[in-house]
């Protein structure tokens, strides 16, 4: 069922998304050369917690951190750790709070130093593919208009979307219905109503879409190891468009 949030939900999902974003910017400052994903995510534990609110990744199913750390050819689902980052790498950060029962969830895809031109073109098409699917997130399109949406973009510029990871509904849950496919026709699924609230994430690799998982059970790779990206916002369904909840 997907749950229509009322004016105060919206307002307690805005306050949550702003808390994201923030974190998000505190992170960002300490991307560098010689840091470790663990450094990253206590800058984001400490940070969420100063505000009142709580990771909504950590003891997720198990999940031991607070944020997602994924690194080069790692999709999703990274666990923060030891390892430094290095002058070319990527890594993409995904990041949920909760606070007063709402949850908001954003990604972002970093470089760190220099970094190769297409993977630089590989989070610039990311990035703009969210946006574009953003764009379809409008009362009265159809649920995989976004999906396509993406798609088109993203196939269109040379790369691949990840098919077995996709966007959700968000809320009083982190996980709620719908799920939010990165591919697909236009035109199907639920017809989008102001009230909806969705979290939209492509998955974009450079090489095939196929993944897999690593043996800490967590970890999502691609599958010929080429890089990939990952954007995501929170969304609200507006009388008057999408409204982006995890942007400063």
């Amino acid at each position: 069922m997907i749950i229509l949030k009322s004016d105060r939900e919206l307002q307690c999902m805005r306050d949550a998304g702003q808390i994201v974003a923030e974190t998000h910017r505190e992170v960002a400052k300490a991307v560098a050369e010689g840091v470790t994903t663990g450094e990253l995510d206590k800058i984001a534990e400490d940070y969420i917690k100063s505000k009142g609110a709580r990771p909504s990744f950590k003891g997720y199913h198990g999940f031991p951190a607070s944020i997602c750390a994924s690194i080069n050819e790692e999709v999703v689902h990274g666990i923060p750790g030891l390892r430094k980052l290095k002058d070319g790498d990527i890594i993409s950060i995904d990041i949920g709070a909760e606070i007063n029962g709402y949850h908001g969830d954003a990604a972002v895809t970093l470089p760190v130093g220099q970094v190769a031109s297409e993977v630089e073109r590989l989070l610039a098409v990311t990035e703009e593919a969210l946006s574009r699917g953003i764009a379809k997130a409008v009362s009265g399109n159809r649920l995989s208009d976004i999906s396509h949406e993406i798609q088109s973009y993203v196939e269109n510029s040379g790369f691949a979307v990840v098919r077995d990871y996709v966007g959700h509904g968000i809320g009083q849950e982190m996980h709620e219905e719908p799920q939010v496919p990165n591919f697909g026709m236009p035109g199907r699924g639920p017809r989008l109503k102001p009230g909806m609230t969705l979290a939209i994430e492509p998955m974009v690799n450079m090489g095939t879409y196929e993944v897999m998982t690593l043996s800490d059970n967590w970890t999502v790779i691609t599958k010929d190891k080429k890089p990939s990206a990952h954007f995501e916002h929170s969304i609200a369904i507006t009388h008057d468009g999408p409204e982006i909840l995890t942007k400063l």
